[in-house]
C-alpha cells in the first residue's frame, strides 16, 4: 500500500484448483508487520503518567491525523468519508480492529506482559476458525502444525508466570485476539479492495470509546506531553506503517497463516524488553520465543519452497 492509502497491485501466481503456494514476498510482509507493531510496547510502556485510555485515545488520533494528511497531500478523498460509506464488511473491519486494539493495549496496562503475550497469541486458533467459517478456506496440515508448534513456544516462554496477572487484563486481550483475527477474516474476503480507510475509522471509534471511558472516570483528557507525544507517534508511525504491510500481504497470504505470521509481534517483545526496557526475560521466555520464532518463519519458508504444479 502507497503513503497516501493507495492500493499496490502486486504480481500474484496463477493459482489451479490442486495446488497454489504463497509468496515468500507475501509472507515477510505479515512477518514485518508484526515486527513494525512491536515497537509499540516500549512507548506505550514508558508512557506510565497515562492510562490506558488516555494513552489509546491520543495514539488513534495520531493515526487519522497521518492518513487524512497524506490523503489531503495527494488530492485524495477523506478516508473516514469513504470508510463509513462503503458497505457492512468496511465497518465490521473497522470495529474488529479498533476492538483488538483497546483489548491489547488495556491488557498490556494492567497484566503481565507474559500473560498478554500468550493470551493475544491465541489470535492463529480464531482466525483459522474464523476463516474456515467464514471464507472457507481449507487448513492444511503445514498450518495446523505451525499453530500447534508456536502454542508450545508460547506455553514455554509464560511457564510459572500464566497466574500473574488479573482477570480482566486477560479477558481483554483474549478479546483482542479474537478482534484481530475477525478483522483479518474481513480483509482477506476481498484481497482487491481498498482497506485502508478502515484504519482511520477505527481510529475514530477508539477515540469516541476511550474518550467516553476518560471522561466517565474524570481523568484529564490530556496527558503530561512526554506521553502524549509517545501516543501520537504510536499511531502517526508504528500502527499506520506495520497495518499497511499487514493489509498489503492479505492479497497473497490466506488469512489463517496471516495471523501465525503476525506472531512475530509477540516474539519480539521481550527483544525490545531487554534492549530499551532493562528488563531481564526468564531462560524459558527466550527458549519458548525461539520456538515460536521458528513456527512463524518455518511456516513461511515452506509455503514459498513449495513446488508448483505442472
Amino acid at each position: 500500500m502507497a503513503p497516501g492509502g493507495d492500493v499496490v497491485v502486486l504480481a500474484q501466481e496463477n493459482e489451479t484448483p490442486t495446488a497454489r503456494r504463497i509468496p515468500l514476498l507475501g509472507s515477510a510482509m505479515a512477518l514485518g508487520a508484526g515486527a513494525v507493531w512491536s515497537a509499540g510496547v516500549v512507548l506505550s510502556r514508558r508512557a506510565d503518567r497515562t492510562d490506558a485510555f488516555q494513552y489509546l485515545a491520543w495514539r488513534s488520533i495520531g493515526i487519522v491525523l497521518v492518513i487524512e494528511a497524506l490523503a489531503l497531500v495527494r488530492g485524495r478523498p477523506a478516508r473516514l468519508v469513504r470508510a463509513f460509506t462503503s458497505g457492512w464488511a468496511m465497518f465490521l473491519a473497522s470495529v474488529t480492529m479498533a476492538t483488538a486494539a483497546i483489548g491489547f493495549v488495556y491488557a498490556v496496562k494492567t497484566t503481565t506482559a507474559a500473560n498478554a503475550a500468550f493470551l493475544a497469541s491465541t489470535t492463529p486458533v480464531f482466525g483459522a476458525l474464523a476463516a474456515r467459517v467464514f471464507l472457507r478456506e481449507r487448513l492444511d496440515r503445514v498450518t495446523v502444525v505451525s499453530i500447534v508448534v508456536a502454542f508450545v513456544g508460547l506455553a514455554v516462554m509464560v511457564a510459572g508466570d500464566v497466574g500473574a496477572g488479573n482477570m480482566v487484563g486477560n479477558l481483554a486481550a483474549l478479546s483482542a485476539a479474537a478482534g484481530f483475527a475477525l478483522y483479518t477474516v474481513c480483509v482477506r474476503s476481498d484481497p482487491h479492495a481498498d482497506w485502508s480507510p478502515m484504519l482511520p475509522a477505527s481510529a475514530l471509534l477508539t477515540v469516541l470509546v476511550c474518550g467516553t471511558v476518560v471522561v466517565a472516570h474524570g481523568s484529564a483528557l490530556v496527558p503530561p506531553a512526554p506521553d502524549l507525544t509517545r501516543a501520537l507517534v504510536h499511531g502517526a508511525v508504528v500502527i499506520t506503517v506495520g497495518t499497511m504491510l499487514y493489509n498489503v500481504s492479505s492479497r497473497q497470504v490466506p488469512a489463517a497463516a496471516m495471523t501465525v505470521f503476525a506472531q512475530s509481534e509477540m516474539v519480539l517483545v521481550p527483544v525490545w524488553g531487554i534492549a530499551f526496557l532493562g528488563e531481564r526475560p526468564r531462560t524459558t521466555t527466550l527458549i519458548g520465543g525461539g520456538i515460536v520464532l521458528v513456527a512463524i518463519i518455518g511456516r513461511a519458508l515452506v509455503d514459498a519452497r513449495r513446488a508448483r504444479p505442472a
